[in-house]
């Protein structure tokens, strides 16, 4: 049933909206991915004062995205119905670049204000503005994670300098339209970007995991 899903011509707009787009009539109001709280149940977030720790912890991370060059790291993409995807991808502020090679060669290029995806097995060319969209928020440049974004949630787990860290962002203007949080390894000093997960306004999960083959 899967394999049949794939080749059918609706997998494509499905495959493009469930990671970029705002709304659909095929599916609704889906964003891009990054991570979501365990427990968490809505895309409606509210702001508090973070503590002095946590502070430290959101320069980091925006230090991090502003400054960070990934370069053809193979991912696993994995949508709310369990459909899969894979391939690498390559991203430096202000820039996106996901080439898929499952389930066949795909490229999707994205900066801070549009996103286009390309399917040349099927012939079809998609563009997708992001100046309201959840994917922005990681393709500023600069990246700030204060302003016209807030950030929802931090969780630390930390065993001497060692770690793990877990953020959860959105935009400020309109937090409802969709949930990024992004999940870290750290070694010392070293901060390593591992999953990215984004929940829509319907609670449906896109997953990017850095760490599978």
């Amino acid at each position: 049933m899967i394999t049949s899903f794939l080749r059918s011509k609706n997998f494509y707009p499905y495959f493009f909206q469930s990671l970029f787009s705002k709304g659909s009539a095929y599916l609704r109001g889906f964003c891009v991915s990054v991570i979501v709280l365990s427990g968490l149940t809505a895309c409606a977030v509210s702001h508090k004062e973070q503590t002095a720790d946590n502070k430290k912890v959101i320069s980091a991370v925006e230090s991090y995205l502003s400054t960070v060059k990934l370069k053809d790291v193979p991912f696993v993409q994995t949508w709310s119905d369990g459909v899969q995807g894979a391939g690498v991808l390559t991203y430096y502020p202000g820039s996106l670049f996901m080439r898929y090679s499952q389930p066949h060669v795909m490229t999707l290029k994205a900066n801070g204000k549009s996103a286009v995806f390309i399917d040349r097995v099927m012939g079809s060319e998609t563009h997708m503005g992001l100046s309201r969209n959840p994917l922005g928020v990681l393709l500023e440049k600069p990246v700030r994670l204060s302003g016209s974004v807030i950030v929802t949630d931090v969780q630390q787990r930390w065993k001497g300098n060692n770690g793990s860290i877990q953020i959860s962002m959105a935009r400020k203007d309109n937090p409802s339209q969709g949930l990024v949080t992004l999940r870290f390894k750290q070694f010392g000093k070293q901060m390593t970007l591992y999953e990215i997960r984004i929940l829509d306004e319907t609670h449906k999960e896109t997953i990017i995991d850095l760490e599978s083959p």
